[in-house]
């Protein structure tokens, strides 16, 4: 190479160091879309990802826009993100669904540990067991003497076949055993006003769904499954103090871009939710919904999601669940 070769090489090397920042510094010139692939209408899922929404737009000074995408277990909405750019225009907030759907489904249009840069988990919600109102018992208790002397005539609506509410709904009544049936809607959302519309007689939800109508009287709290009562719903017992041991399932939410999203956009993207989070007044609104908010690494998100791949996998072989 001459000398000059190297001069202008030299150069050129420069330029593009010099000008790379002002790229990453560009971003974002437009509007991002964040992916949830559920249903709206107050479902946690929906919740959470729209103050999530919130507070990436106003430290971004971009608009966030909401693009609920259901259906398929979320899987729609999860793979419409896998093949989506990673420009960081395209985010996804996702639920379980993401861990267990690949020991579920025989065919999938996604890989969770190739297709995705985990960003941050965002919350936590514990489920709560809910029956609809007519029904004649008042307690956990009641519940399931009722649930055992009307064998396979309760049902139980849930947001699809190996879904986390249907996982935690199952697991609830093998431990109790009461028998009923599976009725699927599109959402918890939707299963929670089917029951308010007496169409089901139990729902395990998320308590930002649900807590409206519980203080509205329409649904009635049985039990939250978690080690610990929730601040929002404290006069409402655990399945632990109610009885029922080893029912504890949380239902988390976090954000993921596409693989190969730069990482300086993923650290900010990181770095935004943790100032958020750090805030009373968010703290106070999510655990008035119902839910915790957290803050992860992209690393330790990503060590999560790793993990529940097998955990799932083995509760899901045991249950001999399987879709196509």
């Amino acid at each position: 190479m001459s000398c000059l070769s190297k001069i202008l090489l030299f150069l050129f090397v420069a330029l593009m160091t010099a000008v790379a920042p002002v790229f990453a510094q560009a971003w974002p010139a437009k509007p991002l879309r964040l992916v949830i692939p559920f249903p709206g209408a107050g479902g946690a899922a929906d919740v959470t990802g729209r103050i999530a929404g919130q507070k990436l737009s106003e430290a971004l000074g971009q608009p966030v826009v909401i693009e609920n995408r259901p259906g398929g277990g979320g899987n729609i909405g999860i793979e419409t993100v896998a093949k989506s750019a990673p420009d960081g225009y395209t985010l996804l907030v996702c639920a379980p669904s993401l861990t267990i759907s690949p020991s579920l489904y025989s065919k999938l249009g996604y890989d969770p540990l190739k297709d995705f840069a985990p960003v941050t988990l965002l919350a936590e919600v514990p489920n709560v067991i809910t029956i609809r109102h007519s029904l004649p018992a008042n307690n956990l208790k009641e519940f399931i003497d009722y649930g055992r002397a009307n064998p396979g005539k309760l049902n139980f609506g849930t947001s699809g076949l190996g879904t986390a509410t249907h996982l935690a709904s199952v697991l609830f009544l093998g431990q109790t055993g009461v028998k009923g049936v599976n009725v699927v809607y599109k959402g918890s959302s939707q299963a929670l006003v089917a029951m308010i519309g007496n169409e089901v007689d139990l729902v395990v939800i998320g308590p930002p769904a649900a807590l409206p109508h519980i203080q509205a009287g329409r649904v009635k709290a049985l039990a939250v499954m978690r080690a610990t009562r929730l601040a929002s719903m404290p006069q409402v017992p655990t399945t632990r103090e109610a009885g029922v041991a080893n029912t504890e399932v949380i239902t988390w939410y976090g954000l993921l871009a596409p693989a190969g999203t730069p990482r300086a956009i993923v650290n900010r993207l990181n770095d935004i939710w943790a100032k958020a989070a750090a805030t009373p007044e968010l703290r106070e609104k999510m655990q008035s919904s119902g839910s915790e908010i957290i803050t992860t690494t992209p690393e330790q998100f990503s060590t999560m999601i790793r993990a529940e791949v097998p955990q799932w996998r083995k509760v899901i072989t045991e249950a001999n669940l399987k879709l196509e």
